[in-house]
C-alpha cells in the first residue's frame, strides 16, 4: 500500500511537464531552463545512470528544487523519483545533501542541550514551544540514550512562544525549565528580561531553510523535518555518531 500511494504521487506529479526547446547536450539544457526560469540559480546539470535522464538542480531565493530532463531537452519532468527496488526517495535524499549545513557553525552556546549516557549521537533541533508535533518527537528521544540533544529555540507559531522562551533562557536550570516546558506543559516562571538569544535563533532557523517545526539537523549537516518515528530517527543517529 505504501509503495502504491508513492507510485501514485509520482504519476501525478510526472504529469506536469514543460516544453522545452529541442537541444541536445547540457549546455542547451542549461540555457533552455533559464530561458523559461530566468530567475533561479542553476546549482548543477547531471546525467543520471538510468532512464536518459538530467537532474536539474535549482535555487530560486531561499528554496532548493530539482527537475529532471530528457537526453533531448525537449520536457522537463517536476516530481519525485523513486529507486524501485530499495523504494528510497533519490529526490528528498539529493535535496538534503544540497542544503546540507556546516554542523560546526551552529552556535551551541545559544541551545539548550541535553547529554545522556556517552552522548555519541547528536541532533540539533530548532522547536517552539507550542508545536505539538515537536513535543511528541521530544518525548519519543527522551527515551533514547547515549544522545546528546541541542534544542535551538525557535519561537515562530504564536507570540506566547516568545515569552515562554526568553523565560526558559532566563531561567536557572534552562534544561530544566524548557523540558517541564515541552514534556509536562508546566510554565517557566523566570522573568524575560534577560540578555537572550531568541530574535538571533528566530533569524537564524530562516536563514538555514526552516520552515516548519520541529525542523532537525544531524552531525552531516543534513536537514530533517518533523517528528519522525524512533525506528527511523535512531538509524540516521547512528549512522552519522561519532565512533568511540
Amino acid at each position: 500500500m505504501k509503495r502504491s500511494r508513492r507510485l501514485c504521487a509520482i504519476a501525478a506529479a510526472a504529469t506536469l511537464v514543460v516544453s522545452l526547446p529541442g537541444f541536445a547536450d547540457e549546455q542547451a539544457i542549461r540555457q533552455a531552463l533559464r530561458s523559461r526560469i530566468p530567475n533561479a540559480q542553476i546549482l548543477s546539470i547531471q546525467k543520471l545512470p538510468y532512464a536518459g535522464l538530467y537532474e536539474i538542480a535549482v535555487r530560486r531565493g531561499d528554496d532548493t528544487a530539482i527537475y529532471y530532463s530528457d537526453a533531448l531537452g525537449q520536457v522537463m519532468i517536476v516530481g519525485t523519483l523513486i529507486d524501485m527496488r530499495t523504494d528510497r526517495n533519490l529526490t528528498e535524499e539529493r535535496l538534503r545533501r544540497l542544503s546540507a549545513i556546516d554542523w560546526n557553525q551552529l552556535p551551541f552556546p545559544w541551545a539548550v542541550t541535553t547529554r545522556r549516557g556517552d552522548g555519541r549521537r547528536q541532533i540539533a533541533i530548532f522547536s517552539d514551544p507550542n508545536c505539538p508535533f515537536c513535543q511528541k518527537f521530544e518525548k519519543d528521544l527522551a527515551a533514547v540514550d547515549d544522545i546528546t540533544v541541542h534544542i535551538f529555540m525557535w519561537p515562530v507559531i504564536k507570540p506566547e512562544s516568545v515569552r515562554q522562551t526568553k523565560s526558559v533562557w532566563c531561567s536557572k536550570d534552562r534544561v530544566k525549565a524548557w523540558n517541564d516546558l515541552m514534556l509536562k506543559r508546566v510554565e517557566p516562571t523566570a522573568p524575560t528580561d534577560c540578555d537572550n538569544p531568541i530574535d538571533e535563533l528566530v533569524t537564524l532557523g530562516r536563514r538555514l531553510g526552516a520552515t516548519s517545526t520541529p525542523t532537525w539537523f544531524l552531525p552531516n549537516g543534513e536537514k530533517y523535518v518533523g517528528a519522525q518515528p524512533m525506528s527511523e530517527v535512531v538509524p540516521l543517529l547512528d549512522a552519522t555518531a561519532k565512533r568511540r
